[in-house]
């Protein structure tokens, strides 16, 4: 990539993260590109759609995440480990407002820019319940895609004005209903 185009990459996704923090993963791409002060071409070149823009933001973030449950797989305790594992992904997802809806979507649609990513953390996921299980500590009849709807549920209930301040007991109840045996 030439050295102005990266320096316009660069830019574009750091106003970018910038306005998703702000106004969420629904901001307009053409609010972005007047942002950072280049033509809406300009963007759709480096970016062609919101998945791509997305994709390319949180890509680091996903691997970090599924990084942090790759070493949590030889913690002592794998019911302890699942439950903080669980707790970052919902922070993770709370902290980056409106990115449920579309990681949700792409990881059903394997054509989506985020299918990859979202695959490799519900699999890493489902590898910290795995453990779990095979350790007598989590229910036996939960599977990947469950845990990945319970993150996702207890997130976007995070997101709720009106539920926010039940967050925390709703993920005791959860957590405690996954590795209750």
């Amino acid at each position: 990539m030439r050295a102005d185009a990266r320096k316009n990459y660069d830019h574009l996704l750091a106003v970018a993260r910038d306005l998703f923090a702000e106004q969420g993963a629904d901001a307009s791409l053409r609010d972005i590109a007047r942002r950072a002060e280049v033509g809406l071409g300009t963007l759709y070149r480096h970016f062609p759609n919101r998945e791509a823009l997305l994709e390319a933001l949180l890509r680091s973030s996903f691997a970090d995440l599924a990084a942090r449950a790759e070493t949590l797989q030889a913690a002592d305790d794998p019911g302890e480990a699942l439950r903080a594992w669980l707790q970052e992904m919902i922070t993770f997802t709370h902290r980056h407002r409106g990115i449920l809806t579309p990681m949700m979507s792409a990881i059903e649609d394997p054509s989506s820019a985020l299918h990859a990513s979202c695959v490799t953390l519900r699999t890493a996921g489902a590898a910290l319940l795995a453990r779990a299980q095979a350790a007598g500590v989590a229910r036996p009849d939960l599977d990947g895609d469950m845990l990945f709807d319970l993150i996702a549920a207890l997130a976007w209930l995070r997101e709720q004005p009106s539920h926010a301040q039940r967050a925390e007991r709703l993920f005791s109840l959860i957590t405690g209903a996954v590795l209750a045996v």
